[in-house]
C-alpha cells in the first residue's frame, strides 16, 4: 500500500508517498508555507488559510498524478491553532497559530490564562484554540457568520471533501485545551463557565476516520503533528522512547495508563493510548544560541561571519572524555512549569573554563533535561524504555550529541528512517481508518 501524507507546519508544508508496510517513503516534496500575516500587534501570530491551501494543492495534486494508485491521503500538521469556519464549510477568519499570545496580555493586572485557571482550575496555556476563542469573544472579534472552529489540518481535510462541519480527532482536540484526556471529550461545563459558547465546538473522535474523498481518494481525519511524529519515527512500538532535538527538544513514550505530571503531558493518540512527552522550551536551539555567541567573537575578532558548528563539533569532541567540568542548565528560555527560570553554569575553574568545556556542558544540559522529563515517567508511570530512537535535525546533524544521548540514557540510539516523520506518520495511520 501507499499513502500520501501531508503536513501542514508553521513554517514549511511537506508531502510524502509512503509505504507503510516498509516503512519506506517513495517520494517527497516541501514547500515554504509563507502565509503569515504582518501584524501592528507584536503579541498576534496569524496565518493566512488560503494562502496555505495554495500551497497544499499543487503539492498534492502533482502527487496524484505521479502515483494514480495511492490508496488514500493522510493529514497532520500544526496543532492549538484555530480557523473559524462558517456554515458552509469555508473559512471566515485567518489562522490564530499556537505562537498566538493573546491569552498572556495582562489586562488590569492579570492574563486571561490566570483568570481562567483561577475560576475553573482548567491550565491552559496562550496560543491554545480556546484561550484563543475566549480572548476573541471577551473582546467581540468573533466572527459573526462563524458556527465552529477546528485546526488548520482539520480545515484543508474539510476542503478536500467538502465538509461543512469539522471533525477533529482527540489528538488534535486535545491541544485545543478544556480537553478530558481520559473520558476522550472537551470539558464543556468548564468552558462554559469561562464564557465559551460550546455551541462552536467542533465533534470529536477517537478513530482514524475517513472524512470523504478528494479526486475519488479517502481523506482521514487529521492527527496531531506529536502523535504523528512518534508513529513515523517509531510506529506502535511499546517500550521506546522517541527523542527529539530540532528547535526545541521532547521524550516520548506510548503508555496505556493515564499519567501526568508537572513536566509530562498525556496526549492521546487513540482511545485508552496516551503519548506521554516532555518537552524542554530550548532544546536544540540552546546549541544555537551558544554558536550564535561564538560567531559574534569570530566575527569581531576577524571579521568573518561564518558558522560555527564545525569547529564546535571538533572541540567537543576533545571534551568528550572529560569529567567534572561545567555542569550547564540550558533553561535559557524557563520550562514550562516555570517560565521564569533561566539557565546557569556552575563548576567554573581554572582547568574547566575552556571553549570545549563550555560547548560540551550545553550538549549534556539539554539531554540532561530530557533525561530528568523520562526518569519522572519511568519512575511515575513504571514504564522502561528499552529502545530509543532519534529524530529531529537538531540530533541528526549532531554526532557527538548522539553519542551524549546514548550515554545519558543508557541505551544505543537509532535514528529515524524518515526525515520527515509527521508526514510518514500521517500516512501511516491511514492503515488503522475506519469508514
Amino acid at each position: 500500500m501507499r499513502v500520501i501524507g501531508i503536513d501542514i507546519g508553521t513554517t514549511t508544508v511537506s508531502a510524502v508517498v509512503f509505504d507503510p508496510g516498509e516503512r519506506k517513503v517513495i517520494d517527497s516534496r516541501t514547500v515554504k508555507n509563507g502565509s503569515f500575516i504582518e501584524t501592528e500587534n507584536d503579541w498576534e501570530r496569524i496565518q493566512d488559510p488560503a494562502v496555505i491551501v495554495s500551497r497544499v494543492m499543487p503539492v498534492l495534486d502533482g502527487f496524484l498524478g505521479m502515483y494514480p494508485e495511492v490508496a488514500g491521503i493522510g493529514l497532520t500538521g500544526q496543532m492549538h491553532g484555530i480557523v473559524y469556519t462558517d456554515k458552509n464549510g469555508m473559512a471566515v477568519s485567518p489562522l490564530f497559530t499556537w505562537q498566538d499570545q493573546r491569552g498572556s496580555i495582562p489586562e488590569n493586572g492579570t492574563t486571561l490564562v490566570d483568570r481562567i485557571y483561577r475560576n475553573t482550575g482548567v491550565k491552559a496555556a496562550s496560543g491554545y484554540g480556546l484561550v484563543t476563542h475566549l480572548y476573541q469573544s471577551e473582546h467581540s472579534l468573533v466572527p459573526e457568520n462563524a458556527v465552529s472552529l477546528c485546526t488548520i489540518p482539520d480545515y484543508i481535510g474539510m476542503m478536500l471533501t467538502g465538509r461543512e462541519r469539522p471533525l477533529v480527532h482527540i489528538s488534535m482536540a486535545a491541544s485545543l485545551g478544556f480537553f478530558d484526556v481520559e473520558n476522550m471529550c472537551f470539558r464543556s461545563a468548564e468552558f462554559a463557565a469561562a464564557g465559551g459558547d460550546t455551541g462552536i465546538l467542533p465533534e470529536v473522535t477517537d478513530e482514524i476516520t475517513v472524512l470523504g474523498s478528494y479526486r475519488g481518494y479517502p481523506v482521514t481525519v487529521a492527527i496531531g503533528d506529536n502523535q504523528a511524529s512518534f508513529l513515523g519515527a517509531v510506529g506502535y512500538s511499546a517500550d521506546t522512547l522517541l527523542l527529539n532535538i530540532g528547535t526545541g527538544g521532547q521524550i516520548s513514550i506510548l503508555s496505556d495508563k493515564l499519567f501526568e505530571a508537572p513536566s509530562i503531558e498525556a496526549r492521546p493518540i487513540s482511545r485508552g493510548r496516551y503519548l506521554l512527552a516532555g518537552s524542554s522550551l530550548c532544546g536544540g536551539r540552546a546549541y544555537a544560541i551558544l554558536e550564535k555567541f561564538f560567531r559574534s567573537y569570530v566575527s569581531e575578532a576577524c571579521g568573518s561571519d561564518e558558522p560555527q558548528y564545525e569547529t564546535m563539533e571538533r572541540l567537543a569532541e576533545k571534551a568528550l572524555d572529560t569529567e567534572g567540568g561545567m555542569t550547564v542548565r540550558t533553561a535559557f528560555m524557563g520550562t514550562r512549569t516555570d517560565p521564569g527560570l533561566r539557565g546557569s553554569i556552575t563548576g567554573i575553574s581554572e582547568d574547566t573554563f575552556t571553549p570545549e568545556g563550555l560547548i560540551i556542558g550545553v550538549m549534556r544540559g539539554l539531554i540532561d533535561e530530557l533525561h530528568e522529563m523520562y526518569v519522572t515517567v519511568r519512575d511515575g508511570a513504571a514504564i522502561r524504555a528499552e529502545r530509543l530512537v532519534g529524530s529531529g535535525n537538531g540530533l541528526r546533524k549532531n554526532r557527538i550529541l548522539q553519542i551524549i544521548a546514548s550515554e545519558a540514557f543508557g541505551a544505543e540510539l537509532e535514528m529515524s528512517t524518515c526525515n520527515e516523520e509527521a508526514a510518514c506518520g500521517a500516512a501511516g495511520s491511514f492503515i488503522y481508518r475506519r469508514p
